[in-house]
């Protein structure tokens, strides 16, 4: 139950990265320093919490080992994961971006076949391909299906243009985001703790930022004062408090994909708190009866999978 509780406090404060870079957009920020800034912020929170617990050693040791893992994994887990999320905020609102976002839950089981798990034998340790969790794909598709509902009626009213560029780069960063997480979390096999692989993996990114910054510098000028300080929340809320509590729950449950699964398919929370973010800070709408259906359908699909994958 521990972990499926992280995996929620984890979710509310996700869903401020929907909300704000939306609000940054629309306030005229650009998606380039929406995503750069949220990892210049981050690093500082995350060394003195690794620092403070006397890590910092062993993750550099690490890190000068195996480099080009940690430079691979974190460009796909953090860079191909937020820079187009930010790219979509451009184009779609806060909460279809997290609509969409929950087909996270579903690429998370689907990538099972990538890893492998070790199985003790009376010849020895061997490594086995882990299988899809159909129990638990079922039910991720019970929280999709309540997804699609709430955002329909939405969705129905926006151009193709708006629907492609906001849904596709979202589509890709659901299946980098566990990818990276869970590769790292297969690299490192608990030899770092989760503010140190956090860390790791923020240190390891920053060569997209810098890249991203040197691009953002020549077409959109410097970052305003209210982005800066909108990134800033984001870094701490999403970007440090977020990710230490996601990635501390998927740690918890790392030796079984049902239970991993069930985890990831907490962030379908992000959605409910994205749209009460949308309509206290932006004024939404109240959801329709349509869209308040569809939340009571992820609901129904998170306490199901929560019985699928631990029946006992």
């Amino acid at each position: 139950m521990r972990p499926l509780i992280l995996g929620i406090c984890a979710a509310f404060f996700f869903a401020s990265t929907f909300v704000l870079n939306r609000v940054m957009e629309v306030s005229g920020g650009s998606w380039i320093w929406s995503a750069s800034l949220r990892y210049y912020f981050m690093i500082p929170f995350l060394l003195i919490l690794v620092i403070s617990r006397k890590n910092l050693r062993p993750l550099l040791q690490e890190m000068r080992k195996h480099p080009w893992t940690w430079l691979l994994w974190s460009f796909v887990g953090f860079g191909l994961f937020y820079a187009p999320l930010c790219f979509a905020s451009a184009y779609s609102p806060g909460w279809l971006t997290a609509g969409t976002w929950q087909m996270t839950i579903i690429s998370g089981t689907l990538l099972a076949p990538f890893f492998y798990e070790s199985i003790q034998t009376a010849d020895g340790l061997i490594k086995i391909r882990r299988k899809i969790p159909y129990k638990g794909l079922s039910m991720s598709a019970v929280i999709l299906a309540g997804v699609a509902l709430m955002q329909y009626e939405h969705a129905s009213v926006l151009a193709s243009k708006e629907i492609w560029l906001g849904i596709l780069p979202v589509a890709a960063a659901s299946i980098a985001y566990p990818l990276g997480n869970r590769k790292m979390m297969e690299h490192c096999e608990g030899r770092l703790d989760v503010y140190q692989r956090v860390l790791g993996m923020a240190i390891a990114s920053l060569p997209l930022w810098f890249i991203l910054s040197i691009y953002g510098l020549l077409t959109v000028g410097l970052p305003r004062p209210p982005q800066i300080a909108q990134s800033f929340f984001v870094a701490v809320c999403s970007g440090v408090i977020a990710t230490v509590l996601f990635f501390r729950a998927t740690d918890m449950v790392r030796g079984s994909m049902p239970k991993l699964a069930a985890v990831e398919a907490t962030q379908s929370a992000e959605v409910l708190f994205a749209a009460a973010g949308e309509m206290w800070l932006l004024r939404s709408p109240v959801p329709s009866v349509s869209a308040c259906a569809g939340m009571l359908l992820v609901i129904t699909g998170m306490v199901l999978h929560r019985y699928v994958s631990h029946p006992k």
